[in-house]
Order: structure tokens, then sequence, then C-alpha cells
């Protein structure tokens, strides 16, 4: 365990664009997210991966038109990617059958993917860099696919989760723990209580998401490497939470997912001024 993940440990991770970047490589996220029955999910994630700064977002999903509705900067086709994320806003019970291939598809290539949600059932058998999101419920399903017992300790099941399945894990809560397969591990303190409503889940996987191919495109991305951007990414995401929360009034006050992802440019100049 190395303590607490800070605004120091996270302006080590980030990257200023230079004079000499372009749009590819500043990084470009594959997002599959949302359904029918959840298709807000996706525009947060889209959202919060532009906020946070990339160079692309292709959504291949089935919340296209609310998505270019709200970010219609969006590519809506197919195409190269340096990293996915997949599963936010999806229920694997209701899964169809084309999907599932697609996603298994994604779980098989190379490169690095954030699975949440929907898709967190598919990736006991993934060979990409795969990085997990679970809540407590989830993280408590995929270890029983993983052939693990119950965790009473968040810390060391999450490290144990990470050396079974090969992948980085983030555990989420008011305290987030984040673990990869060598045996390191962070904390990430949530930032705010204001943060506990829905969406911002959500919201988390596409600030994620957006780093990890920003870092992709500088390279290759391990299920070591997932480790620190996951945890920078729960920070930014905590920090934007606080910067909402307190725009609300002295003491702070009720946000939305929305709220945390229109917080994301300032938490991110914040932490890149301190590089």
């Amino acid at each position: 365990m190395v303590g607490s993940w800070t605004a120091s440990d996270v302006a080590g991770v980030l990257r200023r664009p230079t004079a000499a970047d372009d749009k590819y490589s500043r990084g470009v996220l594959g997002i599959r997210t949302g359904s029918a029955e959840y298709p807000g999910a996706a525009v947060l994630g889209v959202e919060a991966a532009w906020r946070t700064g990339l160079g692309m977002v292709r959504y291949v999903g089935a919340a296209r038109d609310l998505v270019l509705q709200r970010r219609p900067e969006t590519v809506t086709q197919d195409g190269r990617v340096q990293a996915w994320l997949i599963g936010s806003g999806t229920d694997a019970s209701a899964r169809r059958g084309d999907e599932t291939h697609a996603l298994r598809g994604i779980l098989a290539g190379d490169v690095p993917v954030v699975v949440d949600a929907g898709a967190l059932d598919l990736v006991v058998a993934a060979t990409a860099p795969v990085l997990v999101t679970p809540h407590a419920r989830e993280h408590a399903r995929l270890r029983e696919a993983l052939g693990l017992p119950e965790a009473h300790d968040r810390a060391a099941g999450s490290a144990e989760t990470a050396a079974t399945l090969g992948g980085a894990v983030l555990l989420k809560g008011s305290e987030t723990i984040v673990a990869t397969p060598s045996g390191w591990s962070t904390t990430v303190d949530a930032g705010t209580p204001w943060l506990a409503t829905a969406g911002t889940g959500d919201v988390l996987g596409g600030v994620i998401g957006a780093l990890v191919a920003g870092a992709a495109a500088g390279g290759e991305v391990d299920a070591e490497a997932l480790g620190p951007l996951a945890a920078s990414g729960a920070w930014l995401h905590g920090h934007a939470a606080r910067l909402a929360a307190a725009a609300a009034g002295h003491g702070g006050g009720p946000i939305t997912a929305l709220d945390v992802a229109d917080a994301l440019p300032r938490a991110v100049a914040e932490v890149l001024a301190r590089a």
C-alpha cells in the first residue's frame, strides 16, 4: 500500500498537450456503454471523457442519438482506438447475443479496457489489459466467478482479486481502493459525501477512460500501469465533486453527475498548475 493518492501523484500522471500533438496523439477512447433502459450512463461517460481531456471519443453503443445531442463532436463510427470503456448503464441479464460477442471481442483485443457494471461478468476470460471498477456487490460477484471466498477486508480483498484476475481493480466506496496484480495498491478519498448520487460512477468511468487512452497514445499500458491511472481518475473525480459542491454555496451543497463532469476541466487545470 502506497498510502492515500494525492494531487502531486495525479500531477505525475497527467500530460499537458503540446504544439506537436494532434487528436490521435492525445488519445482515442472507444466507449460502448448505455442501453435502452439506461441511456444516460452513456451520455455521462462521454461527457466526462471529453472534459477530462483527450483527442477523440468514439461512441458505438445504444445511446448514439442522445450522445450526439449532448456532445456532437463525438465520432459514432467504428475505427481505431487506444483504450475502451465498456459496461456502464448495461445489464448482463438483458444483454443480446450480438452485444456479448462484441464485448468479448474487445476484451480479447490488445488495447486496455476499463470494465464497469454490465460487462463485469465477461472479464474473467479477458486477455486484454483490464481495469475493473466494481462496487461492493459487483466485487462480491466477481470474486465468486474467480473462485474466491467472501472478502472481509476491502483492501486485502481488492489485492487478492487483482492478483487472481491478472488485472487492476478499483473498488468504489467513500474510500476507493485501487490494486494491481503485483500487490501495488493505494486509497483515494471520495472528496465529498455529496458525490453519493446517481450517475457519478458513469462519470468516473469516463474520467478513467480518458486518462488510459491518453497514456496508451504514448506507449503500452499494462495492468500495472492501469493502477496509477485509475487512482488519478478517482482523485480527479472526487476533486471535481468538491469543486461542484463548493459552487453551491458556503459549506457545499447538492450536486448532480453532470455537475461533476462540468467541474472536471477546472480540476485538471488545478493539478496541471502544480506540475
